[in-house]
């Protein structure tokens, strides 16, 4: 092999491995369920993401939205509740958001939700979304 193909090569594998881990980096996972189960297993896939590196967003709208809140008590799960999941995810740097239209149609205010948890701008969610890197998981 000559050296021009030789330096093609490896460039071509490095831009591979480049895009293989940047493929997986970022994962978005969407709650709207009111199954202690899903939500526990949503937030299990988020924590391990957040184990591996990867940038994690999670977005908690319709029956979802109640685990953002303060006063909320943790449902009854094994190991740990799905509430107990989401401030240990918020904890380890993840981002944690409420669906734009569960506060203004619920008799909750930003105050009511937990420390870190943010309301999300649809713009900004939608051009994450976009993005050809994010993974979306919805549960």
């Amino acid at each position: 092999m000559n050296k021009s193909a030789s330096i093609l090569l490896a460039g071509l594998l490095c831009a591979g491995a480049s895009l293989a881990q940047t493929a997986a980096s970022e994962v978005m996972v969407t709650v709207t369920s009111a199954d202690p189960q899903a939500q526990g297993f949503a937030l299990v896939l988020a924590t391990q993401a957040v184990q591996q590196k990867a940038k994690v967003r999670v977005l908690l709208c319709a029956a979802g939205g109640p685990l953002a809140l303060k006063a909320r008590e943790p449902e009854p799960l094994k190991p740990r509740s799905p509430k107990d999941m989401l401030e240990g995810l918020i904890k380890a740097g993840a981002q944690v958001e409420v669906c734009a239209l569960f506060l203004p149609n619920s008799t909750h205010t930003a105050a009511d939700l937990t420390d870190g948890v943010t309301v999300a701008k649809p713009q900004e969610v939608a051009a994450h979304l976009l993005q050809p890197q994010v993974r979306v998981l919805a549960y």
